[in-house]
């Protein structure tokens, strides 16, 4: 008879780092297998509800995944056109900044008493000129093809998240709940099932117990499911409507101010704030930099990062915490911290999946029998008031 093995607690923390570690390396490498992957299950949560309507109305599954891919083709290309023509009109504008710029540094250099040829003579041209524009082509051409290799694999993966997810869950299903319940089961009729007389009670006793024990089981694990989906798409949808309203609020304070191209400044608060904190800072700084640049005025400049300041903080300390932070109930370092290991695995991608990432590990852990993950769950939550 083999032996069971009891491992050490100190081994058995040092295992787990090390397989955390492990599956940390083979998501950095698999990155472009895995990210795709995420966005289409959390495209699936996101157009869920549409497909179970269209699913109750008698609609064959096909034509609900062709509407799901035509409105996310849609979506992609609006954005991706309003875009490119906005920056076009920006970069028709960047030889009057480069000009601007030259003269700010030449004389914040010489009000500063500064005698280096490099600041005296300073001019972005110049510096310009000794990029190597051919690899940067390349580099252009490279992300460009990646950012397409992206869009086909999301759409590919999304069309076999629809047709298979249900499959899927069945298996868990059938793996989480008979994992469970069939062993403790045998335990009872192993130490009971010997005795003629009571066998025929304990049969019928086990088959009640096993069916409630299998629906306790199954409503655990549906519960969890329907956590998730709910978090992702609440998470989603009030996600995207705040960054809109902050994109939208800046865009019209920074054209009140006279400040050149509020649109783009706009769709930098909507973009750059799906990245917690760090998002935040560069949509801050860029509008500040380009204000002291388009004016030369220092005092004005902080004037304008003084009102991205409030509208952040408004928006994203205020509404976004009251709106999201208590759905989710995550611990505000622990978003922190999601944002650089997530960031540190999956680059920017990472950053703007953390949270909802980050928010699916916590449900699953709070889920758990196990008084070790539920003690972790509770260090991923927020405090409560």
């Amino acid at each position: 008879m083999a032996k069971k093995i009891i491992l050490d607690k100190t081994v058995k923390f040092f295992v787990v780092v090390i397989g955390l570690v492990f599956i940390a390396f083979i998501l950095k490498e698999l990155q472009n297998i895995f990210i795709p992957f995420v966005i289409a299950y959390f495209l699936f949560f996101l157009f869920n509800p549409l497909n179970n309507f269209l699913e109750k109305k008698k609609i064959p599954q096909f034509i609900s995944i062709i509407a799901d891919v035509i409105i996310i083709a849609f979506f992609a290309w609006g954005i991706s056109y309003f875009v490119i023509d906005t920056f076009s009109r920006f970069g028709a504008q960047l030889p009057v900044y480069a000009d601007k710029l030259n003269k700010i540094v030449i004389s914040t250099a010489a009000s500063l008493g500064i005698q280096d040829q490099f600041f005296k003579n300073f001019s972005i041209q110049n510096l310009a000129a000794e990029i190597d524009y051919k690899l940067l082509a390349g580099s252009v051409f490279n992300s460009t093809f990646s950012f397409l290799q992206n869009i086909f694999f999301i759409l590919l993966f999304f069309i076999f998240v629809v047709t298979g997810h249900t499959t899927i869950y069945e298996a868990i299903r059938k793996r989480y709940v008979y994992k469970k319940v069939k062993p403790e089961l045998k335990e009872i009729k192993k130490k009971y099932g010997s005795v003629p007389e009571a066998a025929s009670e304990i049969d019928q006793w086990m088959g009640n117990k096993y069916n409630i024990e299998k629906h306790e089981k199954e409503e655990r694990l549906s519960n969890t499911f329907r956590e998730i989906n709910d978090q992702i798409k609440k998470y989603i949808i009030a996600k995207i409507a705040i960054n809109l309203s902050a994109g939208i609020i800046v865009a019209l304070l920074l054209a009140a101010f006279g400040v050149d191209f509020p649109v783009i400044w706009g769709i930098f608060t909507f973009l750059l704030n799906f990245i917690p904190s760090i998002g935040s800072a560069i949509a801050l700084i860029l509008p500040a930099v380009i204000v002291l640049i388009q004016s030369g005025s220092v005092g004005y400049a902080l004037l304008i990062a003084l009102v991205m300041a409030g509208i952040q903080t408004l928006f994203f300390n205020v509404a976004e915490p009251a709106v999201i932070g208590k759905r989710l109930n995550l611990n505000p370092m622990l978003i922190l911290l999601s944002v650089l290991v997530w960031g540190y695995i999956w680059g920017v991608a990472g950053m703007l999946l953390s949270v909802p990432l980050t928010a699916i590990i916590k449900i699953i852990i709070s889920n758990s029998e196990s008084k070790n993950l539920k003690f972790i769950s509770d260090l991923m939550g927020s405090p409560r008031t």
